[in-house]
């Protein structure tokens, strides 16, 4: 082979990779909970992937994301839901670099609404030893009774550690080696849509363990590369909450506020199939005149192209293009209808 194509495949072999619509669309609902919004979109489709995420888990809004998904495992949520200011702003001291993830969670775990949820030493101990180290309590009976010791104010050894109060039940388990073991677990198991491979989790635990800062690095590691290669692989379901944001993103071009989210978010938990109530709020927004629809204009063609890309993440296929045109030369037919079909189908529920 002549030197000059040699050349040529090495460079082709270690090009990086670049994302398109559908793979930045992932991962945001990832990393930041909904879809790009149209300046990210601008910044980002086209652009190396490792890039992206690296700028993406640099952002308060990949914080905020993180946040609720901790308070949603710990359902801490609806009537449990932190209102005081040291989890509030959790997102914007993380982002700053001046607490980390392991603070963090020790600071939910010490708030008043995680008592209220687990109330009495029992409860409490048996969510933080399952919960945050990932222990089976049936076969722990001693450390539980030990720490509901502790908990009760008595002194007694925990986890490996000593104490004689209910926060030091937290901050034990916290600075514990199952609790770096099984947070970094679920974290990969969220992130990159597949359990980790036990070599790599004791390894990742120890550089967390040792600085707790790893964490936003090692989050860029799993979504690099084949890592990356792998999450893309399958779909996944939006949850109810993801749905309602992306819904807002796709139609009205902001995020939700919260007292827009959360009563659609909580009308659609309450349902076995939410599918119908998913209709008709798609509806009510695109009628209520908040929905921001920039009409077809003369190359209709380019119009679908755009929302295609814009809500599914990808082309439409030549029928699909084909039928909307057709749908769209009769006088009957406007830009909410081609909307409504796209934010309400099979393929918008899942990414």
């Amino acid at each position: 082979m002549p030197a000059a194509l040699e050349r040529q495949d090495a460079a082709q072999a270690v090009a990086p990779r670049r994302l398109d619509a559908g793979e930045l669309r992932r991962l945001c609902l990832d990393l930041l909970g909904r879809p790009p919004l149209a300046e990210e979109r601008a910044r980002w489709i086209g652009g190396v992937a490792d890039e992206v995420v690296e700028a993406l888990v640099a952002s308060r809004a990949f914080w905020a994301q993180w946040l609720e998904e901790q308070l949603w495992y710990f359902l801490l949520v609806d009537q449990f839901a932190p209102r005081g200011e040291g989890v509030l702003r959790l997102p914007d001291e993380l982002e700053a670099g001046e607490l980390d993830a392991r603070d963090a969670v020790h600071r939910i775990a010490l708030a008043p609404n995680f008592d209220q949820r687990n109330p009495g030493a029992d409860t409490f101990v048996t969510v933080v030893m399952e919960q945050l180290c990932g222990l089976e309590v049936a076969k722990q009976r001693r450390e539980l009774e030990l720490g509901k010791k502790m908990y009760e104010g008595a002194e007694a050894r925990f986890l490996g550690g000593a104490g004689r109060s209910q926060s030091d039940v937290v901050k034990l388990a916290v600075e514990s080696d199952e609790f770096a073991r099984h947070y970094l677990a679920r974290e990969h198991l969220r992130l990159a849509h597949h359990a980790a491979e036990p070599r790599q989790l004791a390894a990742w635990a120890r550089r967390f363990a040792k600085e707790p800062r790893e964490y936003p690095v090692l989050v860029r590691e799993w979504l690099a590369g084949a890592s990356l290669e792998k999450r893309f692989a399958a779909r996944r379901p939006l949850s109810n909450r993801a749905w309602v944001r992306a819904l807002h993103v796709d139609l009205v071009g902001r995020e939700p506020a919260r007292d827009e989210l959360e009563p659609m978010r909580q009308a659609l938990d309450a349902l076995a199939d939410p599918t119908p109530l998913r209709s008709v709020m798609a509806r009510l927004l695109l009628d209520g005149g908040k929905a921001r629809i920039a009409p077809p204009d003369a190359d209709k063609s380019a119009w679908v192209r755009a929302r295609w890309l814009e809500v599914l993440g990808r082309e439409p296929r030549a029928e699909e293009l084909a039928g909307v045109l057709e749908a769209l030369a009769r006088p009957e037919c406007r830009a909410e209808t081609v909307l409504y079909a796209l934010v309400t189908s099979v393929e918008a529920t899942s990414y």
